[in-house]
This record gives structure tokens, sequence and C-alpha cells, in this order.
């Protein structure tokens, strides 16, 4: 009697949790129900978003030069009126024009200085800004590149000091750029912004690092490698940028993300040539660290360092940064190059088996 009253008991309680978890599963589905739904109704609400966004910018655009045609206009008037003094009612109907151009500009968004420009860039514009982020990268880059071939023709402090100048800037400007496109919602690893930063630090103290026999024996190394890094920069922005573009076109890439001075797994969804330049590269700053650390024994080097640090850091980061992407990919690339070989099997047995059989017959 009491084990069956045990095994009722049981069966009742069984009995129970199942109708709660159906009924729980039941909730669970008509949230998800509701929720895509709300989802539906909010796609549509962002699409609007977006629509109205990009007309919005072209309204923008165009009371912008409206408004630069009518003082144009307005100015051509004015130095025709100047040689006439009798016409006063039309010189006051242009200065209430005047007066209500600005109250319209005071609706737009103000451009940006020439000094904000250039560092900055244009902040009124989210993705416009991502675009010119890329085309200052690539004007500097080949700024330096031309600015590092002649100091390996003509061996001047001025040279030199204007390209570790020009160096400071640049990483300088960098680093704030990177920081508006964060919160714009590009995906800049923080490796990337460390090594930004450091690039800062390591451009700082080579401006002023005192011209004598210890910068003279690293300055031809320094160059040369200046100039490579130029070029592998210029390949790489137009290698990611392309592979960027096709992503960004299949869905598999946000439109906020940019080019980086490494190396990233979306990158082989394309051609992997970029890798050994890369890599060289960074073996190339492991070398300049070895030769920073054996200038030691100069009698008058005494600040090598601060360069050796910063050299070997670049070096230790960008390869720990770049072994993950290539853990996950080379498998996918071997898995890949197996079906491919056993494709071509496949299809020399299956062709062997007929003419086999075209012999027997």
């Amino acid at each position: 009697m009491c084990c069956t009253l045990k095994c009722a008991h049981l069966l009742f309680v069984g009995d129970v949790d199942h109708q709660s978890h159906y009924r729980m599963m039941d909730e669970i589905s008509k949230d998800w129900n509701s929720l895509s739904k709300e989802f539906g109704e909010l796609d549509i609400i962002h699409t609007d978003y977006l629509n109205h966004f990009t007309s919005t910018l072209g309204l923008q655009k165009r009371s912008k030069s409206g408004i630069t045609h009518q003082r144009y206009r307005l100015q051509a008037m004015e130095s025709e009126l100047s040689q006439r003094s009798s016409i006063s009612e039309l010189r006051r109907d242009i200065l209430r024009r005047y007066a209500q151009l600005s109250r319209m500009e005071d609706h737009l968004p103000r451009e940006s200085g020439l000094y904000l420009k250039i560092i900055l860039g244009n902040v009124n514009a989210k993705f416009n800004y991502k675009d010119q982020y890329e085309q200052f990268k690539l004007i500097i880059v080949l700024l330096g590149c031309f600015i590092s071939v002649s100091n390996l023709y003509f061996n001047n402090r001025i040279l030199d000091l204007l390209f570790m100048f020009l160096i400071v800037w640049y990483y300088c400007t960098l680093t704030i750029r990177e920081s508006i496109l964060k919160v714009n919602g590009s995906r800049i690893r923080g490796w990337w912004r460390a090594h930004h930063f450091l690039s800062t630090v390591m451009g700082g103290i080579l401006l002023v690092w005192p011209d004598g026999e210890c910068y003279q024996s690293f300055r031809p190394q320094l160059m040369y490698f200046n100039v490579y890094l130029a070029l592998v920069q210029y390949m790489q922005f137009k290698y990611q940028r392309g592979c960027l573009y096709r992503l960004r076109s299949l869905g598999e890439q946000s439109a906020m993300d940019v080019t980086v001075e490494g190396f990233h797994s979306w990158m082989w969804k394309g051609m992997g040539f970029l890798l050994p330049f890369l890599y060289f590269g960074y073996i190339w700053q492991l070398y300049n660290a070895c030769t920073l650390f054996y200038l030691r024994y100069l009698p008058s080097c005494s600040t090598w360092q601060s360069l050796f640090y910063a050299f070997s850091s670049r070096f230790w980061g960008r390869e720990t940064y770049s072994r993950p992407p290539l853990r996950d990919i080379f498998p996918l690339q071997f898995t890949q190059f197996d079906k491919y070989f056993w494709n071509r099997r496949s299809s020399a047995a299956s062709q062997d088996s007929d003419e086999r059989s075209r012999k027997e017959d």
C-alpha cells in the first residue's frame, strides 16, 4: 500500500513537472512571437529612419549650396551698387537678406575650421567621417614614404626632424579619430589603439634623439624600415578596402569597420598574399630592437633602452595579436584543400571506371 502511494505521488509530481514545463515553453513561445512582431515594426522604423536620414543629408547639402549661391549673388549685387549711391532701399533689402541667411545657417550643421578639419575631419557626418579617416591614413602614409625615400638620399637633420614630427602628429591624430569612430560603432580592437599610442611615444623619442654616433648608426636601417612599412601599409589599405567592400555588400561586415595595420580573419576571404609581407615587417621590428640592444656597446650610446622596449613591444604585440586568426584560419584552409583534392580524386576515379566499362563493352 505504501509503495503504491509513493508511485502515485511520483507520477503526480512528474505530471505536474511536465505540465509546468509545457506551460513555460508555451509562454516563452508567445513571448518570442510577440518579440518577433515588435522586431518587424522596429525594422520598418529603422529603414524609415535611414531613408529620412539620407534625404535629410541631401536637403542639408542643398540648403548649404543655396545659401552659398545667395551670398555670392548678393555680393555681386553689392559690388554693382557701390558705384551708385542713389539706390539705398535695395541696399537695406540686401542687408535684411544677409540677416535671413544667417538665421537659416543657425539651423544647419556648422563646418569645422581648417585646423579641426585636418585633425578631426568632418565631425557632422558619421559615414563620411569613416571615409575621411581612410583617406587621411592613405595621404599621410604616402607623404611619409616620400620623406623617408628623401632621407635615404639626403642625410639632413631638418628632413629627419620633419619626418619624426609627422609620425608624432599622425599617430596623435589617429588616436583622436579612432576614439570618435569607436563611439560611432567601428570595431577597432584595443591592441591597435594601444599600438598607436605606443607609436606616438616612439615618434616623440625619435624626435628628441640627439644627432650623434648612436643615431647615425641606426638611421639608415630606420629609414629603410619606414619606406618598407609605408609600402606595406599602402598595399594593406588597398587590399583591405576591397575586402571590406565585398563583405559589407554581403552583409558580413559592419558599415563602420575600418582598415587596420594588421591581420584579421576576414582578410582570408580573398587572397592571403599579404601575410608574408606583414610577418617580414614584424621580424624587422624585432631586428630593430636587437640592433638597438647591440648599440649599447658604443661609448656615446646611452639612449637605446626606450626604443628597444618600444620596438620589442610592437613586435610581440603584433605577433601575438595575429596568431589567433591564423589558428582559426589554417584548419579552414586545409579543409578546403582536402575537399578540393578529394573532388579531384573522385572525378579521376569516376573517369577511370567509365573507361573500364567502355573497354569491357
